[in-house]
């Protein structure tokens, strides 16, 4: 009887905490992206994204051994896929990554780098609904070794070097102004007739 008391407590308890956070996120203004959310927001939020990983994901060490080339590949990838919103160093500290909510997290931070390489896999190939974190996993899970690759790249961000974030550039994705200008530098240095007017024009 006593241990269905504290139960039915408990229970109350929780319907009211549950009650108090729908009314604050109801509030006018709540739902939009320009505000930062509150540090208990934010960490109520990363533990429901712990609680939601399934387990044998947060048990899984990365199974890709990791080389020098493994790394070439992720860098390329990240640069490609990521640095948009991430930056090419992991910071966050992009044109889109600070107006996301939450805002990008910059991969380099503690929270980040002590996640079991199994949970960083995850949020990787499925992506976390309601934020701005894409499911960038194609097939299977056992199939994802780019997303396994990214993990490594990942671990790696608290030391890359100036050199690595330089080479990054070249395969960033760029605007249609950024390429077409970059197509007439490239004919500018073939040695390839460039029309002035067009050139000022971009």
């Amino acid at each position: 009887m006593l241990r269905r008391i504290k139960w039915l407590f408990f229970l109350c308890l929780l319907m009211i905490v549950v009650g108090v956070l729908a009314a604050l996120w109801l509030l006018p203004g709540t739902f939009s992206a320009k505000s930062a959310p509150p540090e208990w927001e934010i960490k109520i939020a990363r533990f429901i994204r712990h609680m939601a990983t399934p387990s044998h994901f947060l048990k899984m060490s990365n199974p890709v051994q990791l080389s020098s080339e493994i790394l070439a590949e992720a860098r390329h990838h990240f640069a490609d896929h990521c640095a948009t919103c991430h930056a090419n160093d992991g910071s966050g500290k992009t044109s889109m990554g600070p107006n996301f909510y939450p805002p990008v997290p910059d991969l380099r931070d503690p929270v980040i780098q002590d996640m079991q390489d199994g949970e960083l896999f995850y949020v990787i190939h499925f992506g976390i609904r309601f934020t701005g974190m894409p499911a960038w996993g194609k097939g299977a899970p056992e199939e994802d070794q780019e997303s396994w690759n990214l993990v490594h790249f990942i671990r790696q961000l608290p030391n890359i070097t100036p050199e690595e974030i330089a080479e990054m550039k070249k395969d960033n994705p760029m605007s249609r102004t950024e390429r077409e200008q970059q197509d007439m530098l490239d004919q500018f240095l073939s040695g390839e007739d460039v029309d002035p007017a067009t050139a000022h024009h971009h």
